[in-house]
Parts: structure tokens; C-alpha cells; sequence
């Protein structure tokens, strides 16, 4: 390490690149083989008058070159032995998919078979054409391998297929067709015209100026007097140009496709935000204006009698809170209905835990309902905690509309891998004062959706059980996870009053 001396001559003017202006600043310099090193970094680096050189971008011509050569590299270069088997047929297209069952699936087969009869019609070719019995089954093979590996390596296919052309036309050439015989001809286009199929118009373009290149190479070094390059340019360009506006057809054909696919989701998805609109409107004209009706006359209710006793207040007041608590909810849906991206209502769903003050409220309608929890309590996922709630509220107001004055009882399971419910209750202690309800009968199917949903199990129908025989029962099962425990084991029945028995 050099040791920091003092400085004896005076400071040199700071320049860019050196350390001289911040060690100054701190009362001590460097040493001269650090300002030496600076100094020749900053003259070497730096051009004439101390002002670095603007940034020169590349030519556009320089750029497309560049692009090309790395559209070339991907293509023609990159994975070339990449394994990539040709799919079959479709079944169901609008060709194959009018053929019978078993000539279907050999349908689906074609564009192998067409492959394979390429390759043994130049296998046929180049046999007949090979100079000796010997070196037949060579040159064949030579040809016909190509023509093959394009069913499952197409890049690595075409430079085979150059390969395969070099080669035979060095060891089997003649002056009449050179470089490429007629064998030769037909199992090198046959190979551009699969991998072209296979691959995409950039490909076949690189391809084509490849062979272009080729056939310029062996004219300019080669002493045939019959070269038959132009015929191979001239063919392949036309081929490659009909494969290439097919593919750019079919890619526009399925652009098409799915901007229609798209449209039409929108279109269905716009239908049906303006249904739920029109849904949520008719429930906020119809609903939520009797709701307001009930609620206003019940806290008026009151005051139109004089001196009316505590029952009656009480049970005013307990209508009008049923009331806005049914204007709430009712906004809440209205709130889901109306939404355009199905958001989740921002106010939190009831859950088992509230089951208590329902029961409290039905109670407080007239229903002596009670209620059993057995195994260990715990927390549920959100969406079986709000069937379960949900199913529960369907089945006592049920239980008020069809059996006024019967007991209830609301039994809830803890069980290994899921939630139990049944809601029981007892006929009616007059059954001929019962009212025929206006419901359409949807309570019920509500609540086997709910659980079809979260697959479920549910059972619905009279109870002959002894102490409600003539009633009606509802059982439920809702497979479930734990998601974490919120007490201890709770069992037990509550009566009436809301105390444990």
C-alpha cells in the first residue's frame, strides 16, 4: 500500500476523472502515482476540449439488419433439434368430423400419410435413378430421411435436407441436372414445404434465402453446363408464397375469431348487467316502498291509541326494526345486483355467530325455537357460515309462515370434515286457522342451491319424530375445512329464554 504524503507543489486546477477536488476538501491529496493514473485515464478517455461526445444511434439500415440476423439466428439457428412432433387432425373439423367413427380416427392421420408418400415416392425415385444396385439404398435413404424428420424435427429437417443435397450432388452429380436431380429436387421441396407448413412466413422466407444462397455458391464454383437453380428458386418461391399466405389467412381467420369471441362476451355480459338493472329496480319500486310503508306505520302505530300497553309498543317497535333490517339487507343486495364487476358487498355477511340474535328475533315474532350445538365450535369458511345462516333464517320463516305457534328447534353439528344442520318443527296447534301462503315455493329451492353450491347434502319433508310428529324437518350437510378455532367445545341446548338447559 502507498503511503499518504504531504503535498509540496501546488495543487494542480481539478479536472474531470481525478480525486484531487475531493481530497482537498477533506485537508490531504493523493499520491502522485494515483494523479498520474487519473490523468492518463482522463486524456485517454476523454475527447478534445473536455466535453464528452453526443450518443450517435444507429442507422435504420443498421437496425433492420441487426433484426434480420436475429430473426435469422431464432429461426434457422436456435433449437434446431428441438423435438416437435406434428399433431394430428382435428376430429371434430368440418372435414373429418362428417366421416364415421373408425374412418375418423384414420383421418386424423393425413397429414402424416401425406408425409410418408412423399417420402417413399422419393425413395422410388431415387432408387430407380441410382447408378448401381449398391449405392441405391444409400442414395434413397440419403433422400427419404429428410422428407421423414420433418414429422418431428423441422429446422433440423431443412439443414439435412441441404446436407443431403450437397452431398449427392458432389458424389452422384451429372452435367444435365445440377445441383439438384430430379430425385433430389422433389425430397428438398417436399421438405421446405412441410417445414414452411410447420413453422411460420419469417422461416420460410429465411429458408428460401438459404437456398438462394446455395444455388449462387454452386454457380459461381461449380462446371456444370445445366444448372438448375433457377428452376428450384423459382418453384420453392412460389410454394413458400402460397404456404406463407395461407398462414397469414388463417392467423387473421382466428384474430377474427377471437375478437368475435370477445364481442360477443361483452355483449352477453352487457345483457346481463341491464337485467340485473332492471331486477334491482323493479325490487327497489316494489319491495323497498311496502318495507317503508310497514316501518313508518309501525312507529306510528303508537301513537294513534291512547295509553297502549307495553305489549303492544313492543311489539310495534319489534316490527319496525324488522323492517329496516330488511330495508338494509335489501339495499345490500340491490348493492351486489347493481355492481358491473360482481364486487362483494363492503358490509360484513352474518355468520353463525349471529344466530343467536335471530333466534332472539323470531322469538320475539312468536316462534318458541331453541336450540343445540354439539362438537367443538369453531370458525368456518365465509361462504358455508352464510348458507348455513341463510338456511337456517329460510327454514324459521318457514316455519312462521306455514306453521304459526309450533315449536322449533334448530339443532347445529360440528362434525369431522363439515358443518351439520336440521331445523325441526311441530305442527301447528291450530291448523285451521292456518292461512294458505302467497309464496311461489322458492325458500326451499334456495336452500338446495346453497348447498349444491358448496356440495352439500340436504333433506326436506314431514317429521313423524315423537315430539313433532306432523311437523316438518330440514337437514343439512355442508362439507367444510376448519379455519381456526374460536373457543372451546359448546354443547348443550338453549330453551327458550336463552339460557343453557
Amino acid at each position: 500500500m502507498t503511503p499518504v504524503v504531504p503535498e509540496t507543489d501546488p495543487p494542480e486546477p481539478p479536472s474531470l476523472g481525478t480525486t484531487a477536488a475531493p481530497a482537498a476538501a477533506y485537508g490531504f491529496t493523493v499520491t502522485d502515482t494515483t494523479r498520474t493514473q487519473a490523468r492518463t485515464l482522463t486524456e485517454t478517455q476523454m475527447p478534445p476540449g473536455g466535453a464528452f461526445a453526443p450518443y450517435k444511434p444507429r442507422s435504420p439500415e443498421f437496425r433492420a439488419a441487426a433484426q434480420a440476423l436475429r430473426g435469422l439466428r431464432q429461426d434457422l439457428f436456435r433449437d434446431v433439434l428441438a423435438y416437435r412432433p406434428l399433431p394430428r387432425r382435428d376430429p371434430d373439423g368440418p372435414l373429418i368430423g362428417r366421416l364415421p367413427g373408425r374412418l375418423r380416427e384414420y383421418a386424423t392421420w393425413t397429414p402424416h400419410a401425406l408425409v410418408a408418400g412423399s417420402g417413399l415416392l422419393t425413395l422410388l425415385a431415387a432408387w430407380s435413378a441410382a447408378e448401381s444396385e449398391v449405392t441405391a439404398p444409400v442414395y434413397g435413404l440419403v433422400l427419404l430421411v429428410p422428407v421423414l424428420l420433418t414429422l418431428v424435427r423441422p429446422v433440423a429437417a431443412f439443414w439435412l435436407a441441404l446436407l443431403a443435397t450437397a452431398v449427392t450432388s458432389a458424389v452422384a452429380g451429372t452435367y444435365d441436372d445440377w445441383p439438384w436431380p430430379p430425385e433430389g429436387f422433389l425430397a428438398y421441396l417436399t421438405v421446405l414445404t412441410v417445414v414452411a407448413v410447420r413453422t411460420r412466413p419469417r422461416t420460410a422466407a429465411w429458408m428460401w434465402v438459404v437456398t438462394a444462397f446455395y444455388a449462387f455458391t454452386t454457380e459461381t464454383v461449380g462446371t456444370s453446363y445445366d444448372n438448375d437453380s433457377g428452376a428450384m428458386l423459382t418453384v420453392s418461391a412460389l410454394v413458400l408464397l402460397a404456404v406463407s399466405v395461407w398462414h397469414i389467412r388463417r392467423e387473421a381467420e382466428e384474430t377474427v375469431t377471437a375478437q368475435q369471441t370477445v364481442t360477443e362476451h361483452e355483449r352477453s355480459r352487457r345483457t346481463l348487467l341491464e337485467e340485473r338493472t332492471t331486477i334491482a329496480r323493479e325490487l327497489h319500486d316494489v319491495v323497498a316502498h311496502h318495507m317503508s310503508v310497514v316501518a313508518i306505520q309501525a312507529e306510528a302505530a303508537p301513537y294513534r291509541v291512547q295509553d297502549p300497553p307495553p305489549e303492544l309498543e313492543k311489539a310495534f317497535a319489534t316490527i319496525r326494526e324488522n323492517a329496516v333490517a330488511a330495508l338494509t339487507e335489501l339495499r345490500r343486495v340491490l348493492g351486489v345486483v347493481r355492481a358491473e364487476d360482481d364486487a362483494a358487498p363492503d358490509a360484513p355477511q352474518p355468520t353463525l355467530a349471529d344466530l343467536d340474535t335471530l333466534l332472539a328475533n323470531v322469538r320475539e315474532a312468536g316462534l318458541d325455537v331453541s336450540k343445540a350445538v354439539t362438537g367443538a365450535v369453531r370458525e368456518l369458511p365465509q361462504g358455508v357460515e352464510l348458507s348455513a345462516y341463510r338456511i337456517v333464517q329460510e327454514a324459521l320463516s318457514n316455519v312462521l309462515r306455514h306453521a304459526p305457534g309450533a315449536e322449533a328447534r334448530v339443532e347445529i353439528g360440528y362434525v369431522l370434515g363439515g358443518l351439520g344442520l336440521r331445523v325441526v318443527n311441530g305442527p301447528p296447534p291450530a291448523p285451521s286457522l292456518v292461512k294458505p301462503s302467497p309464496g311461489a315455493g322458492h325458500g326451499i329451492t334456495g336452500m338446495r342451491e346453497r348447498v349444491s353450491m358448496l356440495a352439500g347434502e340436504m333433506t326436506a319433508g314431514p317429521t313423524d319424530e315423537g315430539g313433532y310428529e306432523g311437523g316438518y324437518e330440514v337437514t343439512v350437510f355442508l362439507p367444510a375445512a376448519s379455519v381456526a378455532p374460536v373457543g372451546g367445545a359448546e354443547t348443550g341446548t338453549v330453551g327458550g329464554d336463552g339460557t343453557a338447559v
